[in-house]
């Protein structure tokens, strides 16, 4: 190594040490690496529950609201945690910005909240370094930044996988999650088809969040699906089916809290899907589940989950409500189509 290399391998680190480092979640031992002084965590599952277009603080009340009434947070600790978090990202509006991130959809929604966010407050595009993974060599299915070691993450930053954004990643970002809030799900498709060299996987992570839509099959979300099909296929219990499930996606996203859940409501509907025992207790990784014979007609394609069922459901900004919900994902020309009949295409370009 040169002395003028090992000079700019100093002064890069020197930059990292300076800014302030945003994550996920303290799975990732980002203080071991010694680069990341100031660190927070966002922390939010935006895939469940409502994300309106609404003002960051009504953004935060409504975040947090639900969040406590999931059950994932204590309120007050909710609300500080959500309020530090805002007042640290746009205190440091003068400072450079290190993401450490993940491909997966969990992550890639909070990627472009924070970067709208960042936009909002004027932060040029050169101050932001993103460092978002996929896969990892060595690691046959790479689940994320927790499972590497405090070496292996300080060793990424000299690697292709950090990159220093430009003007037109942030105006994507703000874009995606404009259409990600909005009260229709017009503009998902074109963010979906978009292929960014910066955010490359926010196209994917949008492909996956639409197809959590009703499908026109059989009225299942992809992860209501693989659930079923899970338990059909010998999951004998929720924690089984959560496993099997998780394993069928590419990038998995959802935790096991938020999928026992899902069971719950299908297993609690008006006409059931599955059958929980014990019954009458929160569904856990224990809990035993069967089909039912609907939920074997549901999964076949023979009967509606939404038309026997209904729906009360927020995929961001917009709430799928009731026995007729107006958009639905088609299996056939895989796009969200206005559900009724000849489909009015709702994957816009503009």
């Amino acid at each position: 190594m040169t002395r003028l290399s090992g000079f700019k391998r100093a002064r890069g680190a020197e930059t990292l040490t300076a800014a302030l480092h945003v994550s996920n979640g303290d799975a990732t031992d980002l203080p071991g690496t010694g680069l990341a002084r100031r660190l927070i965590y966002w922390r939010d599952v935006l895939h469940e529950g409502p994300v309106p277009e609404v003002e960051p603080e009504e953004l935060r009340r409504i975040r947090v609201a639900f969040l406590t009434g999931a059950g994932a947070d204590d309120h007050a600790e909710g609300e500080r945690m959500f309020a530090d978090r805002d007042r640290t990202l746009a205190d440091n509006r003068d400072g450079a910005y290190v993401l450490w991130f993940e491909a997966d959809l969990y992550d890639q929604l909070q990627i472009i909240e924070i970067l709208s966010r960042l936009a909002g407050l004027g932060v040029p595009a050169e101050r932001i370094t993103l460092i978002c993974i996929g896969e990892y060599p060595g690691i046959a299915r790479f689940g994320g930044l927790g499972q590497l070691t405090a070496g292996q993450l300080r060793a990424l930053p000299g690697t292709n996988a950090r990159i220093r954004l430009s003007p037109a990643a942030l105006d994507l970002a703000t874009r995606a999650w404009a259409a990600f809030r909005a009260p229709v799900p017009d503009g998902l498709g074109a963010v979906a088809a978009d292929r960014s060299a910066e955010l490359r996987f926010l196209g994917e992570a949008f492909d996956r969040l639409s197809r959590e839509y009703p499908s026109t099959r059989d009225g299942l979300s992809l992860t209501e699906r693989r659930v079923l099909a899970a338990v059909a296929g010998g999951a004998t219990d929720a924690g089984a089916a959560y496993v099997h499930a998780a394993a069928r996606e590419t990038r998995p996203y959802l935790g096991d809290s938020w999928c026992f859940t899902m069971m719950e409501r299908m297993a609690r509907a008006p006409v059931p899907l599955l059958d929980a025992e014990p019954a009458g207790r929160p569904v856990g990784p224990g809990t035993e589940l069967r089909l039912t014979p609907v939920g074997a007609q549901v999964l076949a394609g023979a009967a509606d989950h939404v038309a026997l069922n209904g729906l009360d459901r927020w995929i961001g900004g917009v709430r799928l409500h009731g026995r007729d919900v107006p958009w639905r994902w088609d299996e056939a020309t895989e796009r969200i189509i206005h559900a009724t009949g000849t489909p009015r295409d709702l994957v816009t370009d503009s």
